[in-house]
C-alpha cells in the first residue's frame, strides 16, 4: 500500500506545472473561401481540403425576419 510522499513546496508545484499552460491555436485561411480554418483539415464552410472536396457541407437555412 502506498504511503504519502514528501510534501510538495509550492516553487516545485509551479516548476512541475509549468508546461500545462493553454497554447495558442493557431488558423490558417481556406484557399477557396478565405475562412479561417485550423491547418490540416477540412474547411467546415466549404468542405474542401488541399483543392479536393472531401466533406459534403449543408446548407444553412435563412430564418424569416
Amino acid at each position: 500500500m502506498g504511503l504519502p510522499g514528501h510534501r510538495r513546496t509550492s516553487s516545485h508545484k509551479h516548476r512541475r506545472a509549468a508546461h500545462f499552460a493553454l497554447a495558442i491555436k493557431t488558423a490558417a485561411s481556406c484557399p477557396k473561401c478565405q475562412k479561417p480554418i485550423r491547418p490540416h483539415h477540412a474547411c467546415a464552410f466549404c468542405g474542401t481540403y488541399r483543392g479536393r472536396m472531401v466533406v459534403k457541407v449543408k446548407v444553412a437555412k435563412k430564418a424569416k425576419a
